[in-house]
């Protein structure tokens, strides 16, 4: 039997990842992608000419608020499963464009919960963000915890479709989880992150912004571990509650659950430059700044959760991680070390 996914944003940094391991893997998978120009297309486009190469991928070129279409998308491919990644990303980004995110974040994922009821899928994986605790300072964060006080617009958007996405659970017994990823990085990743910034500016001898005078802490989850996440999770559907776990974020209303994906080790920023310095063994220019708004200071996961349903844990350790990343950007931008 064909197992089909739906993955939204498959020309993304994380819905590519997925997609290409679940390709590996024989799945049929339907990718949905708008291409949008919030950074270099060209980038998205070499991400999807690798999906093209596989015989069992398929693909859709549309924005989410087009319901039309991706009611006939969906409904035409029949997915078992979607997972919902695509999004307006970017917190600092937030500030400047909010509306974006109204249309994107929530009118999107708004039309991705309403289409998954209406095929009756087995399960629906959304993708949600580490940003909605907000300014809690009790860390390591865990999925229980109380998540009222949002700094930006995005983490807002992401949070309210954390109470759609339970609302139409609970109405429709709708088996959905969302996961609250923790700051992804790795090969094919976004040119906004941290990471990929740090590695261009020191590359090419420019000064990289280091915001809150490197005062920051980010629990640094490399891409292939969020992928194996993610994947585990598919086989593990919310089902209606009966006996809940004091550490499991299950409704008792619904078939809902929200889990961490993160490294669950919290990393200095300086140290995350200083390992990126170190690989490439250049001197990064500094330029320290205050903290930007809407941003916070320190993020860490608790993902004993996560290893409770899924046996399955994130290890990579962050030198590894970033000479993976900075082994790819010198081979796809042609550069020598």
């Amino acid at each position: 039997m064909e197992k089909k996914i739906l993955i939204t944003g498959s020309a993304g940094f994380i819905g590519f990842s997925l997609a290409k391991s679940l390709l590996d893997k024989g799945y049929y998978i339907h990718g949905y992608d708008c291409m949008s120009d919030y950074y270099d297309v060209t980038l998205k486009h070499a991400r999807h000419k690798i999906l093209q190469n596989y015989k069992n991928f398929s693909f859709t070129e549309e924005m989410l608020e087009n319901q039309g279409v991706l009611d006939k998308t969906i409904s035409s491919f029949k997915p078992e499963i979607i997972v919902h990644l695509a999004a307006q990303a970017g917190v600092r980004y937030s500030i400047e464009q909010p509306r974006t995110y109204l249309s994107s974040n929530i009118e999107g994922t708004f039309n991705i919960i309403e289409a998954a009821h209406k095929v009756k899928v087995n399960h629906l994986i959304i993708a949600s963000s580490s940003s909605v605790y907000g300014a809690n300072t009790k860390i390591p964060y865990r999925e229980i915890d109380k998540t009222q006080t949002q700094l930006s617009v995005y983490a807002a958007t992401k949070k309210s479709t954390e109470s759609i996405a339970h609302s139409y659970s609970n109405i429709w017994r709708l088996p959905v989880t969302m996961l609250r990823f923790f700051t992804v990085y790795g090969p094919w990743g976004r040119p906004d992150m941290a990471l990929f910034k740090f590695t261009k500016g020191i590359i090419k001898g420019e000064p990289i912004d280091i915001y809150n005078n490197g005062e920051m802490y980010r629990d640094f989850t490399y891409i292939d571990d969020i992928v194996k996440g993610i994947i585990a999770l598919t086989n593990v559907p919310p089902k209606e509650a009966s006996n809940i776990n004091k550490i499991d974020s299950l409704s008792s209303v619904a078939p809902f659950r929200i889990v961490n994906i993160g490294n669950s080790n919290q990393v200095k920023l300086l140290d995350f430059i200083e390992a990126i310095e170190n690989y490439l063994d250049k001197k990064a220019i500094r330029n320290y700044m205050p903290m930007q708004q809407g941003d916070v200071s320190a993020t860490w996961a608790n993902t004993d959760l996560l290893k409770e349903l899924t046996g399955y844990a994130p290890k990579t350790d962050i030198k590894e991680g970033v000479k993976k990343f900075i082994d790819w950007y010198l081979s796809y931008y042609k550069i020598k070390k």
